[in-house]
């Protein structure tokens, strides 16, 4: 059941603050109906939800994206990249759309019914479908996130999704199942009904996807108490930026911050929201949800929801147009924008002060994310003025130093340039001189397994690519070690790879740049002769390209070196970067 809207008394409190266009919307339906739509969605065509869909359906199920009935029709859509607003005025800043391929959706029709289900087949919503519409990828990467460029995760990401969009309104079956921290997954229905509860007319929300730290936790409570209002710790736990910390350990470190607040000022609880990284219009739209969950107040830091620098290294939003753009709207919107006071460490004064309170004499001291990560991976200590010791322990469980970490050798070059041959004899001095679990993943022997029935066009290529990729990630998550050595001629493939293993496991690109003319000389299969006369079609280095690695943290001319010293060279350079523990062996001197 939803809370009332305007004003309500529960628990003798009156409780006031409007979810967005005036009433909650949580899109479940009653114990009956979702029942009977349960059997009628049985045989409904099924689409299945990918993570940001799910959160997305998430949300619109439990009210959190309020006033929207579903996912947008046509004429919302535009009225939202272009205006940011529905086309009834109503302020919405990000397009909430359902994403298909073509084949799916030339597959449809008006008025038909879709199920929509999770990861396991389980029927959470029905959709009735009001539009489909072809979009302008393009067009809408540069009116949402003010570019093009897919070094922005969310423009990225929006090349990678379908080219159509489902529209329609939707009725909801069920919220998905979570296993994990049930007991802060609270809808807006819940929170709501908490802080009248709690008698907690006022409430300011944090946002955060990363992990909370001493500056943090005093940041929030003088917003708190500046403010005289109660402080909401509202984390992301849907889809965050690609190599952000998981949420299992973000979570764990949250519920130990949390014991240091003061008794009564603070609450947490868990946001299941897809963060597209966009920016001013995020901070908007993340000012939406929240006022829906019931909060009353923001904290917007520099570059609010920022994904970082552009292909050319430059910012791709100012560091306060999140600040300025949710400033425009507040008093629209009814929720304040409260601006987030960089803090750091006073050695001398032995506390955390603003920018504005240091003086001269002042000792400061600061740690950035990027410190953090190198201290983390290098063993060292982490002062405690920074954190606290049980959130520095949970972190070195996730981040253990460089030698515990997982690691992923990924050998990439021509055919014939050498590279199974150096990665068998990695393995061997590695499975020699350390006690982990090595496994080689050549590019031969995969083809004959894992990817079994896969051919060389690029879509094959890329799938090949993508499992070896995987699987290396998967081991490098488990602490092993993976060796490949697959051509891998396609840049965005590699990138794609090295971003799968660098979420848990360190990985390291070498390019056995060894020339053609050598590899041809070296053809014992015969491929290149076959190439040449045209038997062979679309063979990376004489019809197909191979595109040359820009920055591999090692490059290897088996011209110039045998494969011996090669291998020796990748040993040493694990050895030099700390990445394998230095013991009793020696680096070995390569002429």
């Amino acid at each position: 059941m939803s809370l009332p809207l305007d004003s309500v008394k529960l628990n003798q409190f009156e409780y006031t603050q409007q979810a967005h266009g005036g009433d909650l919307k949580p899109l479940l339906a009653s114990t009956e109906r979702s029942l009977a739509l349960k059997q009628e969605a049985i045989d409904l065509t099924a689409h299945a939800l990918t993570q940001k869909q799910l959160c997305d359906l998430e949300l619109l199920l439990n009210g959190g994206f309020s006033p929207l009935n579903g996912f947008l029709n046509e004429g919302d859509y535009l009225s939202v990249i272009n205006s940011i607003r529905l086309t009834d005025g109503t302020l919405w800043p990000i397009p909430i759309s359902l994403d298909v391929d073509e084949s799916f959706a030339e597959s449809l029709q008006l008025g038909q019914k879709i199920r929509l289900d999770d990861s396991e087949g389980v029927a959470l919503a029905v959709l009735t479908l009001e539009s489909i519409y072809r979009v302008d990828k393009e067009k809408e990467a540069e009116l949402v996130f003010g570019t093009q460029d897919s070094a922005h995760p969310g423009v990225a990401e929006l090349y990678r999704a379908g080219d159509y969009y489902l529209g329609g309104s939707i009725e909801g079956i069920q919220l998905p199942e979570y296993y994990d921290f049930s007991e802060l997954r609270k809808t807006p229905t819940q929170l709501r009904q908490e802080f009248a509860d709690n008698g907690w007319n006022k409430v300011v929300a944090f946002q955060t996807r990363n992990p909370m730290h001493r500056a943090h936790k005093e940041l929030t409570v003088r917003a708190a108490n500046d403010l005289d209002v109660k402080l909401l710790v509202h984390p992301v736990v849907g889809k965050t930026k690609p190599g952000d910390i998981d949420h299992y350990t973000r979570v764990k470190c949250y519920k130990h911050i949390m014991q240091h607040y003061p008794e009564g000022l603070a609450d947490l609880s868990l946001l299941p929201l897809a963060m597209r990284m966009a920016g001013p219009k995020e901070a908007l739209w993340h000012a939406i949800i929240r006022k829906n969950y019931g909060c009353t107040h923001l904290i917007v830091g520099r570059d609010h929801a920022g994904p970082g620098k552009d292909s050319l290294g430059n910012d791709f939003y100012g560091p306060y147009e999140a600040q300025e753009l949710l400033v425009q709207h507040q008093q629209e919107l009814g929720i304040k924008m409260v601006p987030f006071q960089m803090l750091v460490y006073l050695a001398n004064r032995k506390g955390y002060f603003t920018l504005d309170e240091i003086l001269d004499k002042d000792e400061v001291k600061n740690i950035s994310g990027t410190e953090l990560r190198h201290l983390l991976q290098q063993g060292h200590s982490i002062p405690e003025w920074f954190s606290y010791p049980e959130v520095i322990a949970e972190l070195r469980k996730r981040v253990p130093s460089l030698p515990q970490r997982g690691l992923t050798l990924f050998f990439t070059g021509l055919s014939g340039a050498g590279k199974s041959t150096i990665a068998k004899i990695v393995q061997s001095r590695l499975m020699e001189i350390t006690d982990r679990a090595v496994t080689l993943l050549d590019g031969d022997e995969v083809r004959k397994t894992l990817s079994e029935g896969l051919g060389f066009s690029k879509t094959d290529r890329d799938a090949n690519v993508f499992r070896i990729g995987y699987v290396a990630a998967e081991i490098s998550r488990h602490r092993g070690i993976a060796i490949c050595a697959p051509i891998a001629p396609y840049a965005e493939l590699r990138k794609k790879v090295r971003g799968l293993v660098e979420q848990s496991g360190t990985f390291v690109e070498v390019h056995v740049s060894t020339p053609l003319e050598i590899c041809e000389k070296r053809d014992r299969k015969g491929l290149y002769a076959k190439a040449r006369r045209g038997e062979i079609k679309a063979f990376t280095g004489i019809s197909d390209p191979y595109q040359t690695p820009q920055s591999p943290e090692l490059t290897i001319d088996t011209g110039e070196y045998s494969a011996v010293e090669s291998a020796q060279l990748v040993i040493n350079y694990l050895y030099e970067k700390g990445i394998l523990e230095v013991s009793e062996q020696p680096i070995v001197e390569v002429a």
